[in-house]
């Protein structure tokens, strides 16, 4: 009679779990480095639940293929189609999940629950919540179908140990050349709970003529996101490829973009908010451990169409406000949950970095706490960066190396004329590379802030920036430039809703882009200043005794380049990095290896800025 009560008993319990574990919903095309999600059927819960589902409850899933393992965060969703219903409530959980490889992927997910949960450095001892825990599964990967600028086609961009990032399926390394303005571009009317704190609140209706109906899948809620999506199809347009924004400001210059939900009616935090700085909101009128899902689905929308764009992703997850306010700045709960719910909603994307703060104050032990749980908990490993202020880039000593998991610097610069872009490149580009583990470094604030990059009304020629920021930037061994537009002009930091603001230097940046990725091994050369001499700015990056690209910014035909004396002839071509275009030749078409050599004159306009390549017959 036991025997037979344990087996009912037994029996009854395994029927409940088959009546809890619901077949898992995939969703998304089932191919190599395209975005799959996994909904799994959960506890029916809300936002505001009580018992808080963001924090005491915890969703991580297992893929393996081959000896390759991905432990990937999931999150609450509500409905599964928050970004369409605005809904708050529901028993959808997902996981975002990105495969790298073709072929059969096996799963194993665990759901825990329990008080902060969801932080807890071990879970072994966690208890089971139920529904999908230990649920297993598999599904197939083909090969991308995609082609062209679409990252699909070219994989995760991947710090590599060097200098420039690596795209995994095309090896090509990568360069950017982007925007870093306007910093709030997620204040966005057609967010959900989207605020007007201080007036800095977006339309981006100049872009409405630029969207592209292709854009249509990433719309939601009948047309909306159009505006936004259109200023990405006109940034791709130009052929730029990278875009920054905050995710958490709201002590900051513009305090309107949060993740979180509101306490309080928008008009109430907009009107406290615009008196003062908002320290003491962040205390009172936000649940710090509680997500609005719909808003992040929503953004999701806006950064997956981006990948479709080839565009890379600088999430700038604090500013100089917001990096005390977690946890009154001690890495704790707030910060932890915070970084859990970015990397579980958005680290699956290809091209992206994340930079722990945008000016960052906090001490070094803090930021050494931040960096080392994201690296943990991003299993795609992508590029970790932090940015500080233009005077106090000594810190990064704290960090270069083995002292930190960080992979380069984000740079911030001041001078009005881009006078101090390439040394401070060339700086920490030597630092670095002596500790044996190179930074991929990039300039994303050059420029004096109230001035910067100035409009093209205001500049239509921008040669300061073209080639002391630029071109200082990528001979010195930088991968790339983000464009900071200066407060005191329209279509600024804060104020920009119109890219085309500058669109005549978007065509210089192109012509850049071009040079590295048509005509150079840039990937393969050093910077080597001390090659040449010349009367004016110049600098050089060399694969020495192959090939040698000099940028002039003037008096081009006084300078000389040191080829050795190997006797080899060398080929001189010349780049118009005002224009584009083809290579040209010019007074003297090749040199021979002995000594310093004098490489003649450009094509045209002697008095004018030009690239020189020098190239082994």
């Amino acid at each position: 009679m036991n025997k037979l009560l344990t087996f009912l008993f037994l029996f009854v319990i395994i029927l409940s779990s088959c009546k809890q574990q619901k077949e898992v919903e995939l969703e998304g095309e089932l191919k190599k480095w395209h975005r799959i999600v996994l909904n799994f059927v959960g506890p029916e819960t809300s936002e505001m639940d009580v018992n808080n589902p963001f924090l005491n409850y915890r969703l991580d899933v297992t893929f393996k293929n081959g000896e390759q393992i991905f432990v990937i965060p999931g999150f609450y969703a509500a409905d599964g189609q928050a970004a369409e219903t605005s809904g708050d409530s529901g028993n959808v959980w997902q996981v975002r999940f990105t495969p790298n490889t073709i072929g059969e992927w096996t799963y194993t997910v665990s759901f825990k629950e329990g008080e902060n949960v969801a932080i807890s450095e071990d879970v072994t001892g966690a208890s089971s919540a139920g529904f999908m825990d230990g649920q297993t599964g598999s599904f197939t990967i083909d090969e991308s179908d995609k082609t062209g600028i679409d990252n699909r086609a070219r994989g995760k961009l991947e710090y590599v140990g060097e200098s420039y990032l690596k795209f995994a399926d095309s090896q090509k390394y990568f360069i950017k050349l982007g925007v870093d303005a306007p910093e709030n571009l997620l204040a966005y009317t057609d967010f959900d709970v989207s605020t007007n704190a201080l007036g800095f609140q977006k339309n981006w209706e100049p872009h409405a003529r630029d969207f592209e109906e292709n854009a249509a899948p990433y719309l939601w809620q009948e047309r909306q996101g159009k505006n936004l999506l259109g200023a990405i199809d006109y940034l791709a347009s130009e052929e730029l490829n990278v875009f920054s924004f905050l995710t958490f400001n709201v002590d900051g210059d513009d305090r309107n973009v949060f993740p979180y939900l509101l306490k309080v009616p928008i008009k109430e935090y907009e009107t406290y908010a615009s008196v003062k700085k908002n320290k003491e909101a962040w205390e009172t009128m936000f649940h710090k451990t509680r997500f609005d899902v719909s808003k992040l689905d929503q953004w999701e929308r806006i950064f997956e169409y981006a990948e479709t764009k080839g565009m890379f992703l600088h999430f700038k997850t604090h500013e100089t406000e917001t990096d005390h306010l977690m946890d009154k700045g001690v890495f704790g709960t707030e910060g932890k949950l915070y970084y859990r719910e970015l990397i579980a909603r958005f680290g699956h994307h290809l091209s992206m970095n994340w930079n722990l703060g945008e000016e960052n104050n906090q001490p070094t032990e803090e930021v050494l706490k931040v960096a080392d749980y994201v690296s943990k908990l991003d299993a795609y490993r992508s590029h970790l960066v932090l940015h500080t202020f233009p005077n106090k880039d000594d810190r990064y000593y704290d960090f270069i190396g083995d002292k930190s998991p960080l992979t380069g610097a984000s740079l911030q610069l001041r001078h009005p004329d881009f006078n101090d872009v390439h040394e401070r490149v060339l700086k920490w580009r030597n630092i670095s590379s002596a500790t044996g583990k190179k930074w991929a470094l990039a300039v994303d604030e050059p420029g004096k802030a109230n001035i910067a990059l100035l409009p093209d009304d205001e500049d239509p020629e921008h040669n300061y920036a073209r080639g002391r920021a630029m071109w200082g930037t990528l001979m010195a061994g930088g991968f790339g430039v983000e464009w900071y537009f200066g407060y005191a002009s329209p279509n600024s930091d804060l104020t920009c809703q119109d890219f085309r603001s500058r669109d005549l230097f978007w065509d210089q940046n192109r012509y850049a882009l071009d040079f590295f990725n048509n005509y150079i091994p840039f990937w393969d050369m050093e910077p080597r200043d001390d090659l040449i001499t010349s009367e004016g700015v110049s600098y050089c990056l060399a694969k020495e005794g192959e090939i040698y690209a000099i940028y002039s910014e003037g008096d081009v035909e006084k300078i000389r380049l040191n080829l050795g004396n190997t006797g080899n002839e060398f080929i001189v071509k010349w780049y118009n990095p005002r224009l584009g275009g083809v290579l040209q030749l010019g007074s003297i078409q090749s040199v021979s290896a002995s000594g310093n050599v004098e490489l003649g004159m450009p094509p045209s306009e002697k008095n004018r800025d030009w690239v020189l390549l020098i190239s082994l017959k």
